[in-house]
Order: structure tokens, then sequence, then C-alpha cells
């Protein structure tokens, strides 16, 4: 019997590598570019998953490689801790200096969204000189111990991976759905049964919650946060890893909190869409807390890899050149507008949320229960039809869109219209 290529990999994927790492596609990817991605079977796909949130600039955007494979000419490596150079230097102060505050910052850098997060809470406890964390249920953080122990979600993040690190605690996500009051009450019931405010080293949020379902902070509750950690000299944390870099509007989504609150984070984290596919993260915040640990404290063999680096640096000014985020908010209001259109025709459309070009939509059942079967299946319809759609939430019961800012118009359409044959045959 012939074998198809792909169906000869996933038979070797099978054999070489352990169940645990999951795999959505049955596919192999051979090429990318911008939004377009084909298999080693010359199939192509519209990419809307885009690595998980990674590439918001596109595959394999020209500025982007030229400026990789300038620095490839240069050096690949020297391990900044060792020998330093000077783009790691100018990363950071361009991060100081687009992060929301005009307070004096600092940045480090690190490889993933995982170490950025690990990091920040480092930094926290060594500035606060206190060890307990406060995260949000439905929130991720990242798939290392301390991370996964943040993370607010079992399946298939924490199975068996048991115990975790101690004094983290969760508190309901304060979102649309969600009344802060029942939020406070939950935390300041954590003050008095589990953990006293004197011992929190930090509280760590995502603006909008990416796994979790693209659930966005009540505006309130941010304002709350600040007042609570400024009460206790708690250091609050954003979560930026995949909100930031123009998937909500602006480069940064608290910088629309900043407009409507003036709050700022004492600390953000940085990742995925940074370096547009090479992996690069940062902490960025006020320059007093990042100062806490003792040298040598921070840092990592790959941190702050100068060819990822190089990708960041043009990543910026396409931004700002190509007006991303702004382009971005464009196709995202484009994109709701449709699916509120769908939603008159097909009732378990339950909500559609998110700010800018991230988006999501959630589907339940007529008894509103969580529908995660006509999700997956809507994401296998698409899939069929050529468009890569990822699911989250908890429940399993969202999809959410994570198109490049750089999409061409008429790809974009093209996958709208893919959408809606998605669903009328998920039906």
């Amino acid at each position: 019997m012939n074998h198809s290529k792909n169906e000869q990999l996933m038979a070797r994927k099978a054999a070489a590598t352990p169940r645990g790492v999951g795999v959505m596609a049955s596919f192999f990817a051979e090429r990318a570019d911008n939004a377009e991605l084909w298999d080693v079977e010359g199939r192509r796909f519209l990419d809307f998953a885009g690595g998980i949130a990674v590439m918001n600039s596109g595959h394999g955007h020209p500025k982007v490689v030229k400026a990789i494979q300038e620095q490839l000419d240069r050096f690949t490596h020297t391990c900044y801790q060792v020998v330093p150079y000077e783009s790691y230097i100018a990363l950071a102060e361009k991060l100081n200096q687009l992060t929301p505050g005009t307070h004096a910052k600092k940045t480090a850098l690190f490889s993933t969204g995982a170490e950025a997060i690990e990091n920040a809470i480092k930094i926290a406890r060594a500035h606060t000189k206190r060890s307990g964390v406060i995260a949000f249920s439905g929130a991720f953080h990242g798939r290392s111990l301390f991370a996964v122990a943040l993370t607010g979600k079992v399946a298939p993040y924490k199975l068996g991976f048991g115990p975790f690190p101690p004094e983290i605690y969760h508190a309901p996500f304060p979102d649309a759905h969600t009344p802060l009051d029942e939020v406070k009450k939950a935390v300041h019931h954590l003050f008095k049964a589990d953990i006293e405010p004197s011992r929190v080293a930090a509280i760590v949020f995502e603006p909008v919650q990416g796994e979790g379902g693209f659930n966005v902070i009540q505006t309130e509750a941010v304002r709350w946060l600040r007042q609570l950690c400024d009460e206790h000299g708690i250091v609050l944390i954003a979560d930026e890893i995949q909100s930031g870099f123009g998937r909500t509007g602006t480069l940064f989504a608290m910088e629309q909190f900043l407009a409507q609150t003036g709050v700022v984070p004492d600390l953000m984290t940085i990742a995925k869409s940074l370096a547009n596919g090479v992996p690069l993260s940062a902490v960025t915040g006020k320059a007093e807390i990042m100062d806490a640990p003792a040298p040598g404290g921070l840092g990592g063999t790959y941190a702050g890899n100068p060819l990822a680096i190089a990708a960041a640096h043009a990543v910026i000014d396409l931004m700002r050149e190509e007006q991303l985020p702004q382009r971005g908010k464009k196709l995202g209001d484009q994109l709701k507008a449709e699916l509120e259109r769908l939603r008159k025709d097909e009732p378990r459309i339950a909500d559609v949320r998110g700010l800018g070009a991230m988006v999501a939509v959630e589907f339940r059942r007529i008894d509103g229960s969580p529908d995660a079967d006509f999700t997956k299946k809507v994401q296998a319809e698409a899939l069929q039809r050529g468009l890569i759609l990822l699911t989250c939430g908890v429940d399993g019961n969202v999809i959410r869109f994570l198109f490049p800012l750089t999409i061409p118009e008429a790809q974009f359409d093209e996958a709208l219209g893919i959408l809606r044959e998605a669903l009328k045959a998920a039906r």
C-alpha cells in the first residue's frame, strides 16, 4: 500500500516523538509566505494560527529575513553574559521606551514566554523578599513547572505533573462575565484563609487571556489590582506574551488600559511575536524592581540570542512603518462584524469578543453549556477547506483568530468565506 508523504511522516513522528507533544494538524509544513502555508504535498492553507500568535508580521517578511541574514554573517552566538553586544542594549532601550509608562525602566532578555514569566517572579521575589504569587483561573503562563503552576487550566497542562511549587493561589478572572465584587471577595478570602498580603510577592494577570479564551479583563479590575498592589507592596505583573506586538490594536494591550485608567504594571512579560518566529522574550519593568536580583541571578545561555534580537529590531520598525497595530484593529473589527452577522443564523454562537485583532468566538448549546464538540467540528471543517484555526478556553469551546496583521485583504476575505462554509457544514 502506498502511503502519502504526510502519512509517512505521521508514522515516523509516532515512532520517534512522545505522545505528550500534542500536534493539531495531520500534515507537515514545507514552506510559508505571509499568511499562506503549503504542506509537503503542495496543499495550500491560510494560516490563522500564526504559530500560536507568533507570526504577527507574517511568515518570512523580507525585512525580518534580511535582518537575520545580516546578523548571521556577523556572529550567531557569544552568550550575552560572556561577551555582550550592542544590539541587546539597543533592544532593551527600545522596549523601555515602547512599553506603557514614562518611569525609569530596564529590560532583561530571555528565550521563551515561560522563561520570561519565571524570571519576572524571581525578580518580584528578590525585590519584595516575599514568596507568594496570585494568578487567575483560565490563565496560561507557560509549561515550565512554576509557569504551569500559575496556569489556571488543568487538562492538558497540569495532568500528572504535580506536586507544584507552593504558595501559588488562584482567583476568578474579572472578565465581562465575572462580577468584580466576586473577584474582590475571592482575593480577600485568600488573604484571610491562605496567605497574608504581606507575604505576597506578585499578582500576575493577562490583559486579554490567551489560552483561557481571549477574555478581556475589566477596565475597573485593572484599576483595583493596581490599588491592591500599592496598598500591600505587591508587584503587579502584566503578561503580554500573547496580547503584545500589535495583536490588540496597540503595540501592547496595557496601552489601552493606561489611557482609560492611568495604570501601568510594575513588570511586563513579552515574547511570541516580538521576534516573529525566532525564540526571544523579555521582562521589562520599573528600574528599581528589575535591579533587585544580584549579578548572575538572571540570564540564560541563549537568552537574548543575537539572531532573534536582529529580528526583533526589524519587527519594531515594521510595526511602525506598516502601522500593523492599526491595521490589526481594522481587520479585527471586520471579523467581529462578520461573526455578529453569522450569529443571527447560528444559535450556538454565544459570544464574540476581543480587542483589536485578538478576536474569539464562543460556542454554547441551547441550554447554555459549553459546546466543545461543535467547536472541534468547525475547526475540522475549516481545516479541510484550507483554513488553520485554533481552539482555546477552559472548556475548549472557543475558536481564536490569529491571522498575520500583514495578511492581504483578498486572503482575509477568502478566509471569512471558508469560515462561513465551515460553520454551515458543522451544523
